[in-house]
């Protein structure tokens, strides 16, 4: 058996090596004894991926923010239920969006940290997840996905374009299982591929008409059309990918698709189905961006038991005015949302990526864009990220009373994706406690 070429000082050659000879130079290409053993050796880093959570009704604050900071904090009443993964996750205290206030109008700045929501004129932003995609390129059949429950989809999501317009989540699982795993027959990929043929086609036409049009344009109006023909030309290359990936086949289901739960009031049921849907794109690489937002505020009466249902709808128990039984309901469902991320992450864990947990590589953040529903309270915000790899295991604690941009988290995130970003939002920086520094 030949044993591995180890490199050494001497028998290491440089990339940047030539053949020179009778008046000629001639790049070598890239050998074996180029490359040191153990580089080659290396194997590729497991993809990163994240999924990100609102609740837009967020949780009651008390029982969600542990006593102590650091390492040897006192996992609260909440936290408790994530007792196993205590090493997984880290809690954040004193974080916010600044400029983002006005109560329930905030829940679609989330993830786009966009000021003054409640301010005539008012557009939104970017959001994380549609930023870290155009960083990162088509690397997966779908860029991101953007998922609800319970959610008003025509008014609220966490996903918003770059332009600020807002992009509709899905809320059946269903339909979801059918655009990852089943292909169609030819017929149905040949009527897709017309429809991409002619969405380019328009595009072509467009770009000749603009391009006679700008002949006669002041040097400001062309510079605001080369902005604009720009912005076309990133579309040609969508519908290009997206051509592409058409003709792939999809991947094999690992499971058989799931039955629709149309009832609101099987909120839990709905919650835990779509973070299962979560689970299984980012696990098939269908996609390595998910946003799931859960619309409290479009929830009516609901179960939080077979044999009990609330006695008002989500919101208005939401503004409890600390009336015991209201409290007590909430509470109720809080500790089920954060058993529902338990096992999330216990699937996450259970499954290998590579040489490493799935977990490991996936970063999970749940949070939302109320610190206080029942004070419509922006601020200190309840928020909990896990996985991904980074030094957790501690409550990082900020000032409730003069808080930090949650967009440094982003910038966190970001750059453990792989995107070279130094800020998001109003971020002042990363957060660099989560390197352990």
């Amino acid at each position: 058996m030949n044993a591995p070429h180890i490199s050494t000082a001497s028998s290491h050659i440089p990339r940047r090596t030539f053949l020179r000879g009778v008046g000629v130079t001639l790049a070598l290409p890239l050998l074996e004894c180029m490359t040191p053993m153990f580089a080659r050796a290396a194997r590729p880093q497991s993809p990163r991926r994240m999924l990100l959570i609102s609740n837009n009704l967020g949780v009651l604050p008390k029982p969600f923010f542990p006593q102590g900071t650091g390492r040897d904090y006192e996992l609260s009443p909440y936290l408790s239920a994530l007792a196993d993964f205590r090493k997984d996750f880290t809690v954040f205290s004193g974080l916010s969006h600044p400029g983002v206030v006005g109560g329930h109008s905030t829940e679609n700045c989330f993830l786009t940290a966009a000021r003054g929501p409640t301010k005539s004129g008012f557009r939104n932003q970017i959001s994380l997840d549609q930023f870290a995609a155009e960083k990162l390129g088509q690397v997966t059949r779908f860029p991101t996905l953007n998922l609800g429950v319970n959610i008003d989809k025509a008014n609220r999501s966490l996903s918003w374009t770059r332009d600020g317009v807002l992009l509709p989540a899905e809320d059946s699982a269903p339909a979801l299982f059918q655009r990852m795993f089943l292909q169609g027959d030819p017929a149905t990929v040949q009527r897709q591929l017309r429809k991409l043929e002619e969405r380019g086609s328009i595009l072509d036409t467009l770009l000749d008409d603009t391009k006679q049009f700008s002949r006669d344009l002041g040097s400001d109006d062309k510079a605001r059309l080369e902005q604009y023909l720009t912005s076309v030309r990133e579309v040609e290359e969508r519908l290009q990918t997206a051509r592409e990936w058409e003709l792939k086949p999809k991947p094999s289901a690992t499971q058989p698709p799931p039955t629709h739960i149309q009832d609101k009031k099987l909120f839990f049921e709905k919650f835990d189905l779509m973070l299962s849907m979560a689970q299984l794109a980012l696990e098939s690489d269908s996609t390595r961006i998910v946003t799931l937002m859960v619309d409290a505020f479009a929830t009516p009466v609901f179960k939080l038991h077979p044999d009990q249902s609330t006695t008002d709808g989500y919101h208005n128990l939401s503004h409890h005015g600390q009336a015991v039984e209201k409290v007590k309901q909430l509470e109720d469902a809080d500790h089920q949302q954060m058993a529902l991320l338990q096992k999330l992450m216990k699937n996450l864990a259970d499954k290998r990526d590579a040489d490493q947990r799935l977990l490991d590589g996936t970063m999970i953040l749940f949070g939302s864009n109320m610190g206080d529903a029942n004070t419509h309270d922006n601020s200190n915000l309840p928020i909990l990220l896990a996985g991904g790899g980074f030094k957790h295991g501690q409550h990082v604690a900020f000032k409730r009373d003069d808080n930090k941009p949650l967009g440094n988290l982003f910038v966190t995130m970001l750059q453990r994706m792989g995107v070279e970003a130094e800020a998001f939002g109003s971020s002042t920086g990363p957060i660099t406690a989560l390197h352990g520094i």
